[in-house]
């Protein structure tokens, strides 16, 4: 390549992969900035270009500095799952817009490896399957880990990860214990990995407390995810010094929506509100929706430290007890909170919606409001359902607002299932504290209309926003979820088949009106709910990407996060997305500065997302878990809302918990498992057990360490103590009701309070 050709490569991460394809052999940077001849003014750039490969997956460092094309190597760089069992699945990581199908590696191939490590794998065929083996741990999920720490009868200690997916013990040697007292959660540093013969070696800098102390559970459940607590000093410093007050210069060019009427509806326990609603009637009938979002964009700016710790937080989370915010209190809760009777500086969406709730005409605006109300879903659901007297005249000035919403929101719904959205109407977990904040109860939380007002309104407001900046044609950064795998359709299918429905249209050509019509004809039945949760296992992850492929599960073409940049950074994204997309445009170096880096900014984003989705998940299972502790022996009733080899999931319909019914509590008969029908079935009696069954079941343990309750089939336990009586002394293991096994209740349990 000569000096002019050199001169005019422009050097985009694509340039840059598909000229490392050419060179015979990895090599280091410096190496490929002479072979490929990269003038010095190009050179911190085409840097910057391949560490976004290696980001990416596209080109993965090895040994001695040196890059090369995973592609050309037979290796690809993802995340590994490690199983309790001891094998692993690597998930790979993002190329261009396609995602490889997860990577199994047996126990043997794992080497140093430990779970969450970014690593790189071997792709090789095994008996006619593919399977991979780790050639190289490229970045460690791990320098320290929570657990519990233990001294075995030699007197040396160490520390059992609290993550069963960390199959391994670190040994802390003398000196190293931080006056931790056996059977403490600590938290562990590395100071040695493990090698194929040589165990981990720590030391313990943080004593958490006993498994069962006020507070430990959120504490190993922050540092288990890594989850960021503190907010960084400089970011919060930041946030102080843009004060409390909208300034009136902030004002200035912005349309005034301070005189319409305008409301806030959320949750009561909500601190932070980022979004407000208003709704005129048009003289042609329609309605002009106004969605008014925080514009926390003016606030945080690129290269900032607010920016940087909200980028790497990607989300608030919500525990039952606290939150996580992504944005300090005084931005999350203050400034940028859209609270009642003060000025706040929105984005604002309005859109004209006709009578079959098509939006019809949009506009966009840089606003400030004044909301009027902070109203609650509750306070909302008592005027408009149970059209509740005296709340109706607590708001009377509001009332017609709320109706007219109600009007709205019915509309943009019927329209949207004409078009074939799914809507799962799956119940949450709502946890009743008392005022100690100790868990009172545990109850499934219904979706009130206010509810679906909102979350009516927010959908159409993602959508238009969405649908503008496809057809600006700049880059920009989408909420995704694509179709599902069509083996897994057709596995789902096969099973639907089995309750006498289907989905009515071939695997690959399934629809998501197909699965809308199925949950539509199961609704009522008690099937519904576990019928509805295997197909959400059918479906793919939503995730953010720069790539649109639209959103299976809404069934639209166009999808963004718009609604929510207090507590997510796409949502950040998009708003400087639009502001600049309103304002000017993008100079073809700030076009391709976005479309490197919105990949990642979607990976990242998205990833972290999973993160505090797990976090959420497992915090509220294990206060379920230690809800229970004190009812081994009581019996309730539920339905079966998982069936695998090893037994049936069931959820309690009063407390809402689940647990599992293990095959090896089923002593009356042998149980087949048969995979097709997800059920189980007595080889002698012919009973079966399937998705959506009502069963009463009693509770035989609950494990803190493993948080999991163990529950067993009342109809099959008096079975088996009425055959063990006919032949002798009692065997069974399981305390008939309000006798646990060993003959008394345990210290400190009481019986279950009937509600």
């Amino acid at each position: 390549m000569n000096t002019a050709e050199a001169s005019a490569m422009p050097w985009s991460a694509d340039a840059v992969l598909a000229r490392m394809r050419d060179v015979g052999h990895p090599a280091t940077m410096r190496e490929l900035i002479r072979m490929l001849e990269v003038l010095p003014a190009d050179r911190s750039g085409f840097r910057r270009r391949v560490r976004l490969l290696v980001e990416m997956g596209d080109v993965i460092r090895i040994r001695g500095n040196r890059y090369g094309v995973a592609a050309r190597m037979n290796l690809v760089s993802g995340r590994l799952q490690v199983n309790p069992r001891g094998f692993g699945f690597v998930t790979p990581e993002h190329e261009g817009a396609h995602r490889v199908e997860d990577i199994y590696v047996a126990g043997v191939n794992l080497h140093e490896a430990m779970h969450g490590d970014r690593v790189a794998v071997r792709v090789e065929p095994q008996g006619g399957r593919v399977e991979g083996r780790i050639v190289r741990v490229l970045e460690r999920a791990h320098h320290d880990l929570v657990g519990r720490y233990d001294v075995d009868e030699s007197g040396v200690g160490f520390v059992v990860p609290f993550d069963p997916r960390v199959v391994l013990d670190v040994q802390i040697p003398a000196g190293g214990d931080g006056s931790a007292r056996s059977g403490q959660m600590v938290v562990v540093v590395l100071d040695r990995w493990p090698t194929k013969t040589r165990g981990a070696i720590g030391h313990i800098v943080e004593v958490l407390g006993a498994l069962d102390d006020p507070g430990v559970d959120d504490e190993l459940i922050i540092r288990k995810y890594r989850l960021p607590d503190a907010h960084d000093p400089d970011a919060v410093a930041e946030a102080e010094q843009l004060g409390d007050a909208v300034a009136p210069a902030d004002m200035r060019q912005r349309t005034d929506f301070r005189a319409v009427t305008t409301v806030t509806i959320d949750g009561e326990s909500a601190r932070d509100f980022d979004d407000a609603i208003t709704l005129d009637i048009l003289p042609n009938g329609h309605h002009w929706l106004g969605v008014h979002i925080a514009d926390v964009a003016h606030y945080v700016k690129e290269g900032t430290a607010l920016d940087a710790s909200a980028y790497a937080r990607a989300t608030s989370v919500y525990f039952p007890e606290r939150a996580l915010h992504m944005f300090p209190a005084s931005l999350a809760t203050g400034l940028c909170s859209l609270n009642p009777g003060v000025d706040r500086l929105v984005q604002s969406c309005l859109m004209e919606i006709d009578r079959r709730g098509a939006v019809v005409r949009f506009e966009l605006h840089d606003g400030v409001i004044r909301s009027d109300a902070r109203m609650t879903y509750t306070a909302v659901d008592k005027i408009l359902t149970e059209r509740d007297a005296a709340t109706r005249e607590t708001y009377a000035a509001t009332v017609p607002l709320f109706e007219a919403m109600e009007t709205v929101y019915r509309r943009l719904h019927a329209r949207r299932v004409r078009r074939g959205s799914i809507d799962f109407d799956l119940k949450a977990t709502r946890l009743v504290l008392d005022e100690a904040g100790l868990v009172e109860d545990i109850v499934a939380a219904d979706r009130n209309v206010a509810h679906r007002i909102i979350e009516e309104f927010m959908l159409a407001a993602n959508e238009t926003v969405a649908g503008f900046l496809q057809d600006s044609g700049a880059p920009a950064l989408f909420r995704v979820h694509p179709v599902p795998d069509p083996m897994k359709v057709a596995a789902f299918d096969a099973f639907a088949t089995t309750l006498g429905h289907s989905l009515g249209a071939a695997p690959e050509q399934v629809r998501p009106r197909h699965f809308q019509q199925l949950l539509k004809r199961l609704h009522g039945r008690p099937e519904e709910r576990p019928v509805a949760l295997l197909m959400l296992r059918t479906m793919q992850k939503a995730q953010y990407d720069a790539v649109n492929v639209g959103h299976f599960g809404l069934a639209s073409k166009t999808y963004t996060h718009f609604t929510s940049p207090i507590r997510r950074y796409p949502d950040l994204v998009v708003h400087r997305l639009l502001r600049v997309r309103r304002g000017q445009t993008l100079s073809a170096e700030r076009q391709q500065e976005l479309s490197e880096r919105l990949p990642e900014v979607g990976r990242h984003t998205s990833v972290m997302e999973r993160r505090a989705e797990e976090a959420e998940r497992e915090i509220v299972h294990w206060k379920k878990v230690r809800f229970m502790t004190d009812k081994v022996g009581d019996e309730f009733t539920g339905y079966v809302i998982g069936v695998t080899g090893f037994g049936l999931f069931v959820e309690l319909v009063d407390p809402f918990v689940e647990g599992l019914v293990h095959i090896s509590t089923m002593a009356d008969d042998y149980y087949r498992f048969l995979d097709a029908e997800h059920t189980l079935f007595g080889e002698n009696t012919g009973k079966t057990y399937k998705l959506g069954d009502r069963v009463a079941v009693q509770v035989a343990r609950v494990d803190l360490q493993r948080r999991q309750i163990d529950l067993g089939l009342v109809e099959i336990l008096e079975a088996v103590r009425a055959s063990e009586r006919d032949r002798g002394p009692s065997r069974s293991q399981v305390a008939p009701r309000g006798r646990p096994a060993g003959g008394s209740r345990p210290a400190g349990s009481r019986r279950r309070r009937r509600r």
